[in-house]
């Protein structure tokens, strides 16, 4: 490649990173608080770029002439293969990771807090809560602090090894190269015939019943449905 053309897929780089920046397509890469440096890299490569082409175009015959034979054979073609990258992130949107990547890992270990007990709930019901929560609660505070309230969870369907279904969701650590799942079982009114990757709303009350998840043997808790809806997918998939 020549200089105008590294510039040119330079700056196709850190335009298809800036545009996933400022549309919601970098939540299916990385976590929503990356979203600075994505920009900062993105305006970096651009600024790179533009230098680049400039002194593509600032570069007189007598500087190129001495080598021109090298420059007219480049370097190798497979070079042009860094625009496929490129291409994908600005014409293909990703699914987020699903029940697929959710079946084939183990639960993440929802991590106690800091001291014995938990805060309590805020006023009223249903009380929203994140799926690691949940489990954070009812696995290390024994349910006390969700006892006798309603409770709202929100995730995907996926299925349990007895064929049961469960509500998932992909936790990340920085992005989706490093998500696992954080899953949680269901009783009571559970979500009949839906299928997998459906997402869902419920609404239900702590149950102290739990399971070992077959992949990696952490404790599952489990959530007693009382009611449920299908709702379309979030904007940001990931917990």
């Amino acid at each position: 490649m020549n200089k105008l053309t590294q510039g040119v897929v330079l700056l196709l780089f850190g335009g298809a990173i800036l545009r996933a920046s400022v549309t919601d397509l970098y939540l299916r890469y990385v976590k929503e608080g990356l979203r600075p440096f994505l920009i900062a890299t993105g305006v970096l490569l651009v600024a790179a770029a533009l230098m680049t082409i400039w002194y593509s175009f600032r570069e007189t015959p007598s500087d190129s002439g001495e080598h021109g034979h090298e420059h007219e054979h480049h370097g190798p073609g497979v070079g042009w293969l860094l625009i496929l990258p490129v291409l994908g992130l600005l014409l293909v949107a990703p699914p987020a990771l699903g029940s697929y990547a959710a079946n084939q890992a183990g639960s993440v270990v929802a991590e106690p807090v800091g001291g014995s007990d938990y805060p309590p709930l805020p006023a009223g019901d249903p009380v929203e809560l994140s799926l690691v929560d949940y489990a954070s609660r009812a696995l290390f505070d024994a349910g006390k602090s969700l006892d006798g309230r309603e409770l709202s969870l929100t995730g995907f369907i996926t299925t349990a090894p007895d064929g049961a279904p469960m509500l998932a969701r992909m936790v990340l650590s920085c992005c989706a190269a490093d998500g696992r799942p954080i899953k949680i079982g269901l009783d009571g009114r559970t979500p009949i015939d839906v299928p997998a990757d459906t997402w869902v709303q419920l609404t239900g009350v702590y149950t102290a019943r739990t399971i070992k998840d077959p992949v990696n043997n952490v404790d599952v808790a489990y959530f007693e449905v009382r009611t449920w809806q299908e709702i379309p997918e979030p904007k940001q998939p990931y917990a």
